[in-house]
């Protein structure tokens, strides 16, 4: 296995028109979760992933096992839970730069997950563990099988790659800058955007922000700056990697997935840091010009058409 990760895919309702959702007839049904899109995005880019969580032992989990199996997601360690629902979002698109979205997702059986979840044997085979912000923010027993999965890791040398993925709407901001720091400490690679960094650390300059995330445990950081690329920062180096021009932004949410599997692709493939940050710079570009969480998200061949040409339509 080359990658595993773990956390809540939820059913994802969009409605057919622009505007105020109360106006709204008529949705379609998609899944999104953080860390499923990013599972997807590597498989889609030729690499091993596997997904660990629960999902209800209802149709629409049932539904989305199938779906996430079918993008070739390792999904043997999902547990169904006969207990709790599937989670369910809502993604309001008021117009192409308001984008609104609404969770329901209290209770769901992924919220119920707990460190009996985690596979020793499972975790010890990956090349890397990836985590994000999200899942410990579910509850008290999800934040404890982060830790767990991370002891395990350590255990074994598998590095740790984690995006902060701030969620203010899931816990406090007390609590939230606790356990992101907490958690910042003791992984291999971190991927936060210019606003995570501020959240955690109380400053804007992403040079700064670098150092203190090196400094606070980190090996790689890696940070995102919108459409502007993204720094790279070591002990010995820092350099920003520029972005891809998108002539139109269709649905900026699963960017920043696509980003961390463009980038860890790269790891995997051997790349450089450099060239690690550009592959990912290049699939956040391209998620963000089709709509829904893992629509867009590309196959290497359509990944390297695009870094040769941007302005070529790799959907074609």
């Amino acid at each position: 296995m080359d990658v595993v990760t773990m956390g809540e895919t939820m059913v994802l309702f969009t409605p057919e028109s622009q505007g105020p959702m109360r106006y709204a007839q008529t949705y379609t049904r998609k899944f999104g979760g953080a860390e499923s899109n990013f599972a997807i995005g590597l498989a889609r880019l030729g690499h091993e992933a596997g997904w660990i969580s629960r999902v209800g032992d209802d149709e629409l989990g049932k539904a989305m096992l199938s779906f996430i199996r079918g993008e070739g997601v390792d999904t043997s360690k999902v547990k169904v839970d006969n207990t709790a629902p599937t989670g369910l979002y809502f993604k309001e698109v008021r117009n192409v730069s308001d984008v609104r979205i609404q969770y329901y997702r209290k209770g769901s059986a992924a919220s119920q997950m707990d460190k009996f979840d985690i596979d020793e044997e499972y975790i010890s085979k990956a090349r890397y563990l990836h985590i994000s912000g999200i899942t410990p923010a579910l509850s008290q027993s999800c934040y404890e099988m982060v830790l767990e999965a991370i002891s395990i890791a350590k255990k074994h040398g598998v590095k740790i790659i984690f995006d902060p993925n701030l969620r203010k709407s899931l816990w406090s901001e007390e609590r939230a800058r606790e356990v992101l720091l907490e958690i910042a400490s003791q992984v291999d690679i971190i991927l936060p955007g210019v606003s995570e960094g501020e959240f955690m650390f109380g400053e804007k300059d992403p040079e700064t922000l670098g150092n203190l995330f090196l400094e606070h445990g980190a090996k790689l950081v890696v940070m995102k700056v919108g459409a502007a690329g993204a720094y790279y920062f070591t002990e010995n180096e820092s350099k920003l990697v520029e972005g891809f021009p998108v002539e139109q932004v269709v649905d900026p949410v699963g960017a920043g997935d696509g980003f961390a599997a463009g980038f860890t692709s790269g790891l995997l493939d051997g790349l450089s840091v450099a060239k690690a940050v550009e592959r990912g710079n290049a699939v956040g570009a391209i998620v963000t010009t089709v709509s829904g969480d893992v629509e867009g998200l590309p196959e290497q061949s359509e990944v390297i058409r695009f870094m040769d040409n941007p302005s070529e339509d790799v959907t074609r």
